[in-house]
């Protein structure tokens, strides 16, 4: 009994003890050892990153910041952050602590590939945090308790546990992928927030994230209500600050591995053994006034000391002709979000201008086709895509498949169609790689019904999710709940974004959608019905699309599900542009004869039909 009451006795007076006036980074370089699995295992070295060095010290007891945003390229070790901070919290400032990431398989595997090893390797964690013991509930995947307080981490699509957890510290990770509502119940991170109103004044709270779409962008959007801190380096030359940026990245024309740093002062030449002694010398600066409380720092792969200059150049000399590809390595090598191009005033008139013809079936440069199809009462709509080097791409056709969707034989009709390939002038012959049809109508289990035993031919059930961030192809399908099919739910505004930008697009090239000059006029008013608007919530942009009540959108429709189908392709390591480069060399050979698909109630343009010529 003794022994218990000065157990509680020293907790208490624990308890009454002022926090140690210590730095995130202080701890980490005292006590943080990085496991074995690491790239670089043993003792942390803040000096290795200095970058960091400041974002973690924010997130200090004694920082009068309350947010820390980091806006980050990968390969930066903004992870780190998370990790010293959760170690810091854990042996220097005990208290409620909960991590948030974009679903509860995220927070598993993380659990057991990063936050597990990382505190099994510090003595310091492991003396504090309650061991992992059969029938423990102090120490989880998804719970760990400690000394002091106890560290609750939940998928950001789970309502439940962001509403009924109080929390002092709060980590929010990868927030771009973040479900825009949760449940019915708003937005995830407002919903995490509201767990630490008790803890003002001494909470804090990390925000962390690859940026994706510009006006999708949370951190983005709460880097922008920062004071946007930049990493200044000075030119070990003329001694001038200034920003490395991707302008400031040069090399010699073709030789992308001899890529330099060079000063937009005096044009001093830097080469990547130079980089670490002008991080060493770099500093954090504010670029704008922020609240006082919120802490913003973007974060670059040009930075790392993990990535070299010759391989970001290399990888982007890659990708420049990709649009898809160059979008995913602005956002994971420069840490910005992507933009495209486009022009708000495209419309159907200005679509049919640039209409043109190129033969029977597919042109030359079309090495794969997808088809998109979207359900509707009483048919179905399909177009059917063919797709060339940098995503160039060809309305082959389009098709009204009018008939009963209860019934079987409009999916007979529909099978006939798909199964049908397209003449080639050098391959012969191209079939259909890859189809999505939507089954977020009324007609999804006739959708699952089809497309279940045609699944390993590639043939998708999909639902389209407006979600911030959600990526054009999901890493694995959920499952109906009745039949228990695959389903793929796919990012719908980023491809929509995508497709705009390139409908926009005035000159034959990468991205460019040919479209055939013997299409109906009311598909190119269709292909353009729906516009992006920004609209403002609660001090933050959001990018919706509209259309008006009176106009279809269904070949817009398609498209995006054709591509959401090339998407499913280059998921699987298909190379487009290799590939289009194999049918390029191939011999030219003559086109056999098209078959002939028509079926009861298919309306087809007459492309396919061979009637193209005006």
């Amino acid at each position: 009994m003794t022994d218990a009451r000065a157990i509680i006795d020293t907790a208490w007076r624990n308890g009454l003890r002022p926090e140690p006036q210590l730095k995130v980074s202080e701890w980490a370089d005292q006590f943080r050892i990085q496991p074995a699995t690491s790239a670089e295992p043993g003792p942390w070295r803040t000096s290795r990153v200095p970058y960091l060095r400041e974002p973690m010290d924010s997130l200090s007891t004694g920082s009068p910041m309350e947010r820390v945003v980091i806006m980050k390229g990968a390969q930066t070790g903004g992870t780190e952050v998370g990790l010293n901070f959760l170690g810091y919290i854990i042996c220097n400032a005990p208290g409620l602590a909960m991590l948030v990431m974009p679903s509860g398989d995220m927070v598993r595997r993380n659990t057991r590939t990063r936050i597990d090893p990382s505190f099994e390797a510090v003595p310091d964690i492991v003396a504090r945090i309650v061991p992992a013991k059969s029938r423990e509930a102090g120490n989880t995947m998804t719970h760990k308790k400690f000394i002091g307080g106890e560290l609750v981490m939940t998928g950001a699509n789970a309502a439940s546990s962001l509403r009924s957890t109080p929390a002092r510290y709060l980590i929010l990770d990868e927030v771009d992928a973040f479900p825009k509502d949760v449940e019915g119940e708003g937005d995830p991170v407002a919903l995490a927030v509201q767990r630490t109103v008790t803890f003002r004044g001494k909470r804090k709270i990390l925000l962390i994230s690859t940026p994706t779409i510009k006006g999708y962008s949370r951190i983005e959007a709460a880097y922008e209500e920062s004071d946007q801190r930049r990493y200044f380096v000075p030119c070990l030359h003329c001694h001038a600050p200034f920003l490395i940026t991707w302008k400031t990245i040069k090399w010699p024309k073709g030789a992308p591995e001899k890529a330099y740093c060079s000063c937009p002062e005096c044009g001093g030449i830097h080469e990547e053994r130079d980089k670490p002694e002008m991080l060493r010398q770099g500093e954090w600066r504010a670029t704008a006034p922020g609240d006082g409380r919120t802490a913003g720092f973007h974060i670059t792969a040009l930075l790392s000391p993990f990535e070299a200059w010759a391989d970001i150049a290399w990888e982007f000399e890659q990708v420049r002709a990709d649009p898809s590809r160059l979008k995913t390595w602005v956002n994971t090598k420069l840490g910005e979000s992507w933009e495209e191009r486009a022009a708000h005033s495209v419309d159907g008139k200005a679509l049919l201008e640039r209409a043109d013809h190129w033969g029977e079936g597919a042109p030359a440069g079309v090495s794969v086709i997808t088809a998109g199809i979207d359900t509707q009462d009483g048919w179905l709509a399909i177009e059917i895509v063919g797709w060339g080097r940098g995503e160039e791409s060809w309305s082959l056709d389009w098709i009204r498949l009018n008939g009963d969707l209860t019934a079987p034989q409009i999916w007979d009709d529909l099978d006939a169609i798909l199964t049908s390939p397209i003449a080639h002038p050098l391959a012969g012959e191209l079939p259909i790689a890859a189809v999505c049809i939507d089954s977020g109508g009324h007609y999804a289990a006739k959708v699952e019904e089809f497309t279940a035993p045609r699944h390993g031919n590639r043939v998708y059930a999909i639902k389209g999710a407006s979600t911030p961030g959600k990526s054009s192809w999901p890493i694995k399908p959920s499952w109906s709940t009745k039949g228990k099919r695959p389903i793929y739910v796919i990012g719908v505004s980023a491809i929509k974004e995508i497709v705009f930008a390139r409908l926009a697009k005035a000159e034959a090239g990468p991205g460019y959608c040919h479209t055939p000059i013997t299409r109906d006029h009311a598909w190119f008013a269709e292909m353009t019905a729906e516009k992006p608007y920004t609209k403002y919530t609660k001090g933050r942009a959001v990018r919706e699309w509209r259309k008006k009540a009176s106009e279809r959108n269904e070949a817009f429709d398609c498209r995006v599900y054709a591509y959401a189908a090339l998407e499913s392709l280059k998921y699987g390591g298909f190379d487009l542009d290799a590939e289009t480069q194999r049918i390029a060399d191939l011999v030219i050979r003559p086109a056999p004869p098209v078959p002939d698909t028509q079926r009861s109630g298919v309306i087809r343009s007459d492309f396919m039909n061979g009637r193209g010529q005006r």
